[in-house]
């Protein structure tokens, strides 16, 4: 268990936080680029702070406080332009950098007096169909272009807004124990009281190993479960815990970047960035990026946890806003979260010591490869048909058409297989 004092420091995000002070260091999505395709300026709240995310008319992005300097009044609200973003309010312009450029009551105003009147702003910009930006001090860091974001393959995003704080979350990444139980046990249970079958990919198998590793982006989680072969990829090559709020995951033609950005405290954007990519797919040149909001709750506002990700969610949320940590039984199998503790504990010392925590990119790169298995638990196609029908992907609008993606690349590849 931690001290109350220990839980405050690994979960609070705000400004001067030890935590919002790491994660700080790092860029996050705010919004599909869609969005400001349909309307060119929207709110953002991002580690505590209220932000507005806009586009101009040349295609460049800019985050700036949501307050305007002058008498307060939000920016959302205001007027883009070329250059940048004017308040609906006197007229007052800032740039991308949150210079202002222009007072509409005072156009001789000199430069001089305009460089006292600027706005608090960050970094934005475009990758993979959203909008990430970058609040924290100069000089920014690189935005870290993971293969999830550039691979060729169709995007299918799915995402809700959830009242946790993203730790909780986080640590979910690294608990492997919680699969046998949480989505094979309880999802039994759950699918003979509803009198549906089990998917066979879901059936709850033990454990035999365990591993975690640390790398350059985070944590490698590793597993062995009974029956499986030593050289099977789940055990050999694993997945990331991607450093600090990330994890990437996959397999059969079907890779998910799972994102937890912190709102605040008490809110995470919980986002699964899907890529469709089997082998022998045939995907037309551009394909359209999909984004909707998967449903964790029902009509009657229980959690719906007939499928993965919802048992996974209720899991989260049920912890409470903020988990008490201080009340937790920390046993030998939780090797995982204690893993991940002590990486967020030493990036707060890193910080506090002038250095970059892990996965801080600093140098220009075309792609980052990370870890992944690719032939997941020996399922082929239909492993990635059992995550649609029974993972978030099955409220994405083009699930019956990836269902049938991966089917037709499975027959093909096995037309071209040799005889």
């Amino acid at each position: 268990m931690l001290t109350q004092s220990e839980n405050d420091a690994l979960t609070r995000v705000g400004p001067g936080a030890p935590m919002g002070k790491v994660l700080r260091c790092y860029w996050y999505p705010v919004a599909f680029v869609r969005q400001l395709d349909e309307f060119p300026v929207r709110r953002v709240r991002l580690l505590g702070e209220d932000w507005a995310v806009f586009k101009t008319p040349a295609g460049s992005y800019g985050i700036v406080d949501e307050r305007c300097p002058h008498r307060g009044a939000s920016l959302v609200y205001g007027m883009v332009e070329d250059g940048g973003l004017r308040c609906g309010y006197h007229g007052w312009k800032f740039d991308t950098a949150g210079r202002c450029v222009d007072i509409l009551a005072e156009p001789d105003s000199s430069p001089k007096f305009r460089e006292g009147c600027g706005v608090r702003s960050g970094r934005a910009a475009e990758l993979g169909g959203m909008v990430w930006a970058y609040v924290g001090d100069d000089p920014a860091p690189e935005l870290p272009r993971y293969e999830a974001y550039v691979m060729d393959g169709v995007r299918d995003i799915g995402h809700s807004v959830l009242p946790c704080n993203w730790l909780q979350i986080m640590e979910n990444s690294v608990d492997p124990y919680h699969v046998e139980a949480l989505h094979g046990n309880y999802f039994e249970f759950i699918a003979r009281m509803q009198g549906t079958p089990m998917p066979e990919s879901f059936t709850a198998n033990k454990h035999a190993k365990v591993a975690f590793d640390p790398f350059e982006h985070g944590i490698i989680k590793r597993r062995l479960l009974e029956g499986q072969p030593e050289d099977s990829d789940d055990w050999t090559i694993g997945h990331p815990l991607v450093f600090p709020y990330k994890m990437w995951v996959g397999g059969n033609g079907v890779y998910q970047m799972q994102i937890r950005v912190p709102i605040d405290d008490t809110h995470t954007w919980a986002v699964f960035y899907t890529v469709h990519a089997p082998d022998g797919a045939e995907i037309g040149a551009d394909p359209p990026i999909v984004d909707y909001e998967y449903q964790w709750l029902d009509d009657d506002g229980r959690h719906i946890v007939d499928y993965i990700e919802g048992q996974d969610i209720m899991a989260w949320v049920t912890q409470g806003r903020i988990a008490d940590r201080t009340v937790e039984k920390i046993t030998r199998s939780d090797v995982g979260v204690l893993a991940c503790r002590r990486m967020f504990r030493e990036a707060i010392e890193a910080v506090e010591a002038g250095r970059d925590p892990v996965a801080v990119v600093r140098e220009p790169h075309d792609v980052i490869k990370l870890p992944l298995e690719r032939s997941k638990f020996g399922r082929g196609a239909q492993f990635a048909v059992d995550w649609i029908n029974d993972g978030s992907m099955r409220y994405s609008p083009i699930a019956e058409e990836m269902k049938q993606l991966h089917l037709d690349a499975a027959s093909r590849r096995q037309e071209l297989a040799p005889a």
